[in-house]
């Protein structure tokens, strides 16, 4: 079975926790698109050129530990609004959607450019307090610079011209400003088994 779930949203909405859980409920594959892009900054920090650097990318270098630092995240999202980095990453996006046994991605533009097609679509939000809180919390930073990193970087990816962040018009809004962990998963999880031609049980 070909089946795509496309889960898009801001930074620290929750998305990839979501995602992941999702993936491993239903046993499809998981791709986290982010780190394609943070793969390619690493590169670019060391020096290298943007576009080369995508065009040479190879699934082993999204193992890399280094990719979760914060200047690597800072350095991503400069490097994405770059439409000849985004376009060498889209076949290997697409491919890997339409894989047999099921994909789960998750990103910022999986449901509107990568996938438009995806079977079902989620886009996870949440209030940047909520979202500034969280990602606080997980790095030990603090709050009110945190939360000015959250506000730039949703201006970058709300204004790129290249895929900018927005959401589907036939994607389910699943805000977690509010929810646990547990809660927004299940609410996911039952999102996309609604769209499942053989819905699996819970």
């Amino acid at each position: 079975m070909r089946f795509t779930v496309a889960i898009d949203g801001p930074a620290a909405a929750g998305k990839g926790t979501i995602a992941r859980a999702v993936a491993g409920a239903l046993g499809f594959a998981h791709l986290d698109t982010g780190l394609l892009y943070r793969a390619v900054a690493l590169r670019t920090l060391a020096g290298a050129d943007p576009l080369e650097a995508a065009q040479a990318l190879r699934p082993a270098d999204l193992a890399d530990p280094e990719l979760r630092s914060a200047a690597v995240a800072q350095e991503a999202s400069r490097v994405a609004v770059l439409p000849d980095v985004r376009g060498a990453l889209l076949l290997w996006q697409r491919r890997f959607a339409r894989q047999e046994g099921g994909a789960v991605m998750d990103g910022r533009d999986v449901g509107t450019a990568v996938c438009p097609e995806a079977e079902a679509k989620l886009f996870v939000t949440a209030s940047p307090e909520a979202r500034a809180r969280r990602r606080a919390a997980e790095l030990g930073l603090g709050y009110q610079e945190t939360l000015a990193e959250i506000l730039a970087r949703d201006a970058r990816d709300e204004g790129r011209i290249a895929a900018p962040l927005r959401v589907a018009p036939d994607a389910v809004v699943l805000d977690t400003s509010e929810l646990s962990v547990e809660e927004a998963t299940a609410a996911a999880l039952a999102a996309v088994r609604a769209r499942l031609p053989d819905p699996r049980p819970a």
